[in-house]
This record gives structure tokens, sequence and C-alpha cells, in this order.
């Protein structure tokens, strides 16, 4: 064995042990930023390895895409608010998608270029015979059919959660007969994987069964997505997530590249489960999630977003402050609506002058709350609150009954008591935060208009409710100036 090759299988070894250790961190807040630098850097070692089994390579055009790369990730990372954080992520699950596209196309063009034409080539040049070059083949059609639906489905649910369309665009779109047409494509590229393995000695039906599979993928990904509305935006996310890391595996099986493998496999399997955790969050399956057509968030027009309520009590900043004086306990509900205040460091000057007063301050966490897994609590991170005062729904959920004040920032669907009480209601069977067990919850809002899911709040015409208009950073601002005039 070459020394290169030693070399690039000891790295290959550290990177992948790095992966598995830095998934595992990731699932603690505590550790998560680390987890991330660790697992970049396991990527590092494994791009590194890889240049070292090649050997003889042009590095110019690798350190062009090294610096080219690194240039597009730090204006996202400096320019991209806290609010497109989900599509930020979403662009990145495309991303990874259409790389495992490319690849898996690049290996089928350069071997079908060099294709000789004689009976042992097969599938633009790559042999078949045996069941080795079958499981090769077949691999190598799943990282285009996986990286194509991954790469149109996440461009779709980016376009959904910027709104570049209008808000109407984040609603599901129900296409007539949408189900059949989907199943029509999925027939389609089975066919045309058959036809592409059957006929791999003849050049032109090779590449025609390629360029149909790719195209056929390509439009599933979009019409997959474009049925599903905003409130199942994260779930989406996560199974799109799993899904680039399967193309990746895919491709990697196609490339001989353990590492790749390894951890394409990792990001499709946490993404999977992530995804079921999302599902059981909203108490629905994936399949209702991917074809049930709910979660527009714009569901009622604007002219009625305000009707409906009765008997609502509302607040202002400095009647509210004077409420936190001589309580014990106050839990925090951040939501979609403090991202887009950009009110993460208010609500921690919040706390902090609440804490000041000796009284305990918690942050309840949904795991739905915001557009994506785990957004709250990056939002959050970015305004150093102390790890050790997120509390997940089911640890904290019993403790609302013993809380003075719970103070809703910007979330909706996630409070909402009919998901408990309401069997009529979309939300019903939902697991919620018990919000509405407090002594006494104020609900910062600019309006009574509704969540993502487009129902009404019950939560909003509870009598120990109080709903406090506005924008929330500068609410957040008036009732700490307040707290601090006493």
């Amino acid at each position: 064995m070459e020394p290169s090759t030693i070399i690039a299988n000891i790295g290959y070894l550290i990177s992948i042990a790095c992966f598995i250790l830095g998934i595992k961190r990731l699932g603690k807040v505590k550790t998560a930023r680390s987890a991330n630098m660790l697992s970049a850097s396991a990527m590092a070692i494994a791009v590194i390895s890889q240049l070292v089994e090649l050997g003889a390579i042009d590095y110019q055009f690798i350190i062009a895409g090294v610096l080219l790369g690194s240039l597009i990730g730090a204006i996202f990372a400096i320019k991209v608010q806290m609010t497109a954080m989900p599509q930020l992520v979403a662009i990145f699950n495309g991303f990874g998608g259409l790389a495992s596209t490319l690849v898996g196309l690049s290996l089928f063009t350069s071997a079908w270029f060099a294709l000789t034409g004689s009976e042992s080539a097969a599938l633009g040049g790559l042999a078949i015979q045996g069941t080795a070059g079958l499981s090769t083949a077949i691999t190598l059609i799943l990282s285009i059919v996986i990286g194509s639906i991954t790469f149109t489905g996440s461009i779709m649910a980016f376009l959904k959660l910027s709104d570049t369309f209008g808000r109407q665009f984040g609603n599901p779109i129900l296409l007539p007969a949408r189900h059949v047409l989907n199943a029509l494509i999925a027939i389609g590229v089975v066919a045309s994987s058959y036809y592409w393995i059957a006929s791999a000695a003849d050049p032109s039906m090779s590449i025609n069964m390629a360029i149909a599979i790719t195209v056929l993928t390509l439009l599933l990904g979009f019409l997959l997505v474009i049925p599903i509305g905003g409130a199942d935006m994260p779930v989406v996310i996560s199974l799109l997530n799993s899904y680039s890391g399967l193309a990746a595996a895919a491709a990697g099986f196609a490339l001989g590249s353990n590492v790749l493998i390894v951890s394409g496999s990792l990001v499709g399997a946490s993404g999977l489960i992530l995804t079921s955790i999302m599902c059981k969050a909203m108490n629905r399956s994936l399949a209702n999630v991917m074809f049930g057509g709910f979660g527009g968030d714009a569901a009622v027009s604007s002219g009625d977003k305000d009707q409906g309520y009765a008997n609502v009590k509302s607040s202002d900043p400095e009647e509210a402050a004077m409420d936190f004086d001589g309580i014990q306990s106050v839990v925090i509900v951040p939501g979609y609506g403090l991202a887009v205040a950009q009110g993460q460091n208010a609500v921690k000057e919040f706390a902090d002058q609440l804490k000041a007063k000796g009284v305990q301050v918690r942050y309840a966490i949904h795991p739905v709350a915001g557009r994506m897994p785990g957004h709250m609590n990056v939002l959050l991170a970015e305004s150093s609150v102390p790890y050790d005062e997120l509390y997940e729904m089911d640890a904290i959920n019993n403790d609302f009954q013993a809380t003075d004040i719970a103070v809703v920032v910007g979330a909706n669907d996630v409070v909402n008591p009919a998901a408990k009480d309401d069997e009529s209601s979309p939300l019903y069977g939902m697991p919620v935060l018990n919000v509405d067990e407090s002594r006494m919850v104020f609900v910062i809002k600019r309006s009574l208009s509704p969540g993502f899911a487009g129902v009404k709040n019950e939560l909003f015409e509870r009598d120990n409710t109080r709903m406090i208009y506005g924008d929330a950073k500068k609410v957040l601002e008036e009732m700490t100036s307040h707290l601090n005039e006493d």
C-alpha cells in the first residue's frame, strides 16, 4: 500500500470519528457550538485526506473553489439576518443535494465519453456485469434522483419561507390531481432508470435516459414541496436535510468513498430522527405533512385577522412592568416574532433585569417554534442566554402551574390551548406549551393575527392573559426601562 494511501486512510478514520462525535454533541445546546466546529474540522480533514490519496491533481481549481466557497460562506454568515436563517439552511440543503447530483452526472458523463461500444461497457462505460456493478449503477442513479429532489425541493422551501412572491405563496398550493401527477413522474423515473441500465451499451439511449431522470426528479422536488404550508416548514427542512445526507451517501457508494458514505449516512439518519421528533411535536404523521396540504401562514385574510375575538384584555409596557413587582418566577416563551423583531438582545436584558430583582427566569422552547428546528435556540445563543436557562417543552410544561408570569414573545400556535381543548381545531392533539396555566400571561404581538396554521388562538381570550401590542424588541426595551425605574 502506498504511503499516501495509508496517510489518507488514517485521515478518513479521524474524520469519521470527528463526524460521529460532532453529531452526538449537537444533541445538547451547551455543546452545539463546539460540535459545529468539530464537524467542520472533520470535513476539512476528509477533503485533505482525499487530496492526499489522489496524489497528482491540479490544485489551482481546488484552491479557487475553496477561496470562492469560503468567501460566499463568510458573506452569508455576516449578512444573513436571524429571520432568514431558515431560508439559509434550506438553500444549504439544496446545495448539498445539487453537489450529489453533479457528482453522479460527472461520473456518468466521464464514463460515457470513454465508452468503447463493446458489450463489456455498460451504464455509459460503467460495467454492470455482476452484483457489484449493478449496485454501483443503482447508487449512481440514487445520487442523482435524491440529490435533484433535494435541490429543487429546497429551492421551493426557500421561496415559501422568504415570501419572494408574496405571503400567499407560503400557503399550501394544491394543484389539481397532484398525487396522480407525482405518481406518474415517479413511474417515469423508475422506467427511465431501468432503460438506462438495460441499454447502457447504447450511448444515445443512455444519455437520453440520464437527462430524463434528472429533469423528472428536478420537477418532482418542486411538486412535493409546493403543497406544504408554513406551519410544516420545520419538518420539511429536517426531511430535506436528511435527503441531502442520503444523496451524499449514495454518491459515496458510486465513488467508492468510505468517508462520504459514513458522513452522508450520519446526516441522513440524524435528519430522519429529527424529522420524526418534529412530527411527534406536531402530533402529525410524515405522510400527513407531505400530502395533507395543511399549514398556511396566511389562511385568514388581512381584513379578518383581528375578527372573531371577544373580551380580549390589553396592557401597555409601563402597566405590565408593575405586575412583575414581588413575583418569584417568570417563563419566557420565544417565537418567530422575536426573530422578526431582532429582539434577542432585548429579551436578554429584560431577563437580566428580572434576575437582578431576585426573579427566577427560564425560557420554554417548543420543538417547532420558529421556522426551522432549533431556531429559537440559535436565536437566544446569539445574545448569550445561559444554556441552563433553556428548557425543552417536556421538561418545563408541568411547571407553568407554579409560574407567576409567562411572557409569550412572538409565539402563536405553540401556545394555543385549542390544541388541548378543541377537537374541531386543526391543531387538536398537537403538544403545546401550557402557558395558559400560569397565574398571568403577557403576549407580546403586533396584532391578533393568526400564526402559521391560520387558526384562532384561544389564549388571547383567557381571563389571565394580557395582550401587549407592538414590535417585540421595542416593547421589551420599554418594559426593561420601567423595571429600572422601580
